[in-house]
């Protein structure tokens, strides 16, 4: 059921802020892809969009041109115009989908007016889950607009699904240990010092949590579990016998309690104004260290390299992966950033 752009004016009108992202935050290196085109970076662009945490996005990434894997430069969207509660008559896209998505895999969808594709928006259609974590989303001209504003490019890029793309985030943590297993602190905030497990991806090399895209009919915590061993574990290519055992290790971390860190949008260079990616960051913190030491790092995959990172606002990671990470040393007291500044708290 499309969502009027009344209806939505109104919503907006009455949610407030608790949190906004810093710029540090928001403004993350573009892509390595995208190189050349740093005038792309230049601005910020705050935009009417609110996760669960009631956290207001900046569109960044979702503005980098050349799109990613292409030569594609999206139309230049000007600080003022993101919203689309603000009128632009003459705001002229550029349509673009991927050949790779346009061949049809079944992760992806027909074209809107292919025959007999009639998909059903804001709720789950069969096994698709269509409906947005951040709520109802404006259906126009039978296309799912992206709740988060205008990004310079219609069609779905690199992205399956028209509308919500779901995915799952597993952020696998540990404290850092010197040799006789002592907690290692920052010398200069003296908080003890997180580390997570990074894998550095292949197709624009930047460093990322090891999630992916949920499976139509998939539970997130499936999805978590098997991302996790697939990319960081290296779980595809284990005999039958490597699989059993690393199964019931991966049953240990992730039955344990866990910390949702995130559900919502996200700021995602792949992102149109038709399709767009959601995510679920969930935390998985090994208190002892001793389930993961178990655990064999293997890179898989999409993955180039995994290994244990310090975590610390100099991290440059993929996405909103750094806002992510940001947020779970704030709920295990670890250390972030030696500059004390101002913390944003809700």
């Amino acid at each position: 059921m499309p969502l009027p752009a009344g209806s939505l004016r109104r919503a907006v009108a009455v949610l407030s802020l608790s949190v906004v992202l810093s710029a540090r935050s928001a403004a993350q290196r573009r892509p390595a892809h995208s190189i050349s085109s740093a005038n792309c970076w230049s601005h910020l662009h705050p935009v009417n969009m609110f996760n669960s945490y009631n956290v207001k996005f900046y569109h960044s990434k979702a503005l980098t041109s050349p799109y990613p894997g292409s030569h594609v430069e999206r139309s230049q969207v000007p600080e003022d115009k993101v919203g689309w509660l603000t009128e632009w008559k003459d705001y002229n896209p550029v349509e673009y989908t991927a050949k790779s998505v346009l061949s049809g895999p079944s992760w992806a969808d027909p074209q809107i007016n292919d025959e007999g594709f009639s998909p059903k928006f804001n709720e789950r259609d069969g096994e698709v889950e269509r409906k947005s974590l951040n709520g109802l989303y404006v259906v126009e001209n039978g296309r799912p607009r992206n709740p988060a504003g205008r990004t310079g490019l219609t069609g779905r890029g690199l992205l399956g699904r028209w509308g919500p793309n779901h995915a799952a985030d597993p952020i696998i943590t540990r404290w850092k240990r010197d040799g006789s297993g002592n907690k290692v602190a920052h010398p200069v905030t003296g908080k003890n010092i997180l580390q997570f497990v990074a894998i550095k991806r292949r197709d624009c090399g930047e460093w990322a949590i090891p999630g992916g895209m949920v499976d139509p009919g998939e539970k997130i915590s499936a999805t978590l579990r098997r991302e996790f061993g697939e990319e960081a574990l290296n779980s595809l290519q284990k005999s039958p016998e490597e699989k059993e055992k690393l199964e019931k290790q991966l049953q240990k971390l992730f039955s344990q309690e866990h910390f949702v860190v995130y559900r919502g949008y996200v700021d995602d260079p792949r992102n149109t104004d038709n399709a767009w990616m959601e995510t679920e960051a969930v935390n998985y913190h090994d208190e002892t260290g001793e389930t993961m030491d178990n655990l064999p790092l293997e890179a898989g995959d999409d993955a180039g390299v995994v290994k244990w990172i310090d975590i610390s606002e100099k991290l440059e990671l993929y996405a909103s992966h750094s806002y992510f990470i940001k947020l779970v040393t704030e709920k295990w007291g670890a250390h972030w950033s030696e500059d004390p500044g101002p913390e944003c708290h809700e």
